[in-house]
């Protein structure tokens, strides 16, 4: 998976690692588990800095 680049890559300063901050329900988050495939259905490539600021104008 390409997690380095996905916009829910978020990195918690307590735990010394990143996780995937994506709110799944129980059913979502245990079908993304079992999926077999490295290609996540739920990745979404991060924006810059930017972006926010673009969608405002």
């Amino acid at each position: 998976m390409e997690c380095d680049t996905c916009r829910y890559n978020a990195y918690d300063m307590d735990a010394d690692e990143y996780y995937c901050s994506l709110e799944l329900d129980e059913d979502e988050l245990a079908s993304f588990y079992a999926q077999k495939t490295t290609v996540c259905r739920y990745y979404r490539p991060a924006g810059d800095e930017y972006e926010i600021v673009r969608k405002q104008n």
